[in-house]
This record gives structure tokens, C-alpha cells and sequence, in this order.
């Protein structure tokens, strides 16, 4: 297709191939999400949701526990993706911009750590106790 206008590719100020990378983790991600997250929801119709110990059980399955992390990987990577966009175009401040990215990155891989580590609790404790009990 080309490198972009004559003017652009005069000055150098082309494509950083960075964009195409940036666009397809999106669409990757937003399909992962699209078939953990209907997974998910039909996986919760199918169990008795006032059965906590059921619900439970089922989290505790390792297939089952794999999936939920990736699911939380999943949907806070699309998140921190989908936010990093929008603070690169409307955040004008170079030091207001890198607050932001710095805070949104810290906040994405702290809530899919915790997710993570929920869901190895549930699947790593023992059958009888139920997670925060003693």
C-alpha cells in the first residue's frame, strides 16, 4: 500500500509500526473475550447458583480454573489496551500521560493478580474448607 502521504514519507514521520500491533492485540483479545466470557455465562446457567458448595466445586475443577484466568488475563489486557488508547489521544500533558499509563498499568496487572490469586485459592483449598473460613 505505501508508506503513508508523499509529504509524510518526505519528512520521515511514516508509520511506527507500532498501531498494527497495537490494533490486532485488540481484536485477538476482544475474541478471547467473546468465547470466555459466553463460556462463562453458560457455565453459571448450568449450575445451581444457591448452591455455593456447587459453584464452588465446579471454580475448584482445574479446566475449569485455567479458564477463569485466562478469562481474567484476558478481559484486564483488553482493558489496559482499549484505556491505553484513549489516554494516548486525549491526554495532552506528557507528564499527565505518563501518570496515567503508569496508575492504568499498575491497576490492570494488580486486579488480574488478584483475580489470579482468588482463583487458585478456590482451586488449591482443601475440599472441606470453604475460602475464607478457618
Amino acid at each position: 500500500m505505501g508508506n503513508g502521504t508523499r509529504l509524510g514519507r518526505v519528512r520521515g514521520l511514516g508509520s511506527s509500526h507500532h498501531g498494527s500491533q497495537h490494533w490486532l492485540q485488540q481484536r485477538l483479545t476482544a475474541l478471547g473475550n467473546i468465547l470466555l466470557v459466553t463460556w462463562f455465562f453458560v457455565s453459571l446457567i448450568r449450575l445451581p447458583l444457591s448452591d455455593h458448595g456447587a459453584v464452588q466445586r465446579w471454580a475448584a475443577n482445574p479446566t475449569v480454573a485455567l479458564a477463569l484466568i485466562l478469562l481474567v488475563i484476558s478481559v484486564f489486557w483488553h482493558f489496559r489496551l482499549g484505556l491505553q488508547v484513549m489516554i494516548e489521544d486525549y491526554v495532552h500533558g506528557e507528564a499527565v500521560k505518563l501518570l496515567s499509563l503508569v496508575i492504568l498499568n499498575f491497576y490492570a496487572i494488580g486486579g488480574a493478580a488478584f483475580g489470579i490469586f482468588a482463583i487458585v485459592r478456590i482451586a488449591l483449598a482443601p475440599a472441606g474448607l470453604a475460602p475464607g473460613g478457618m
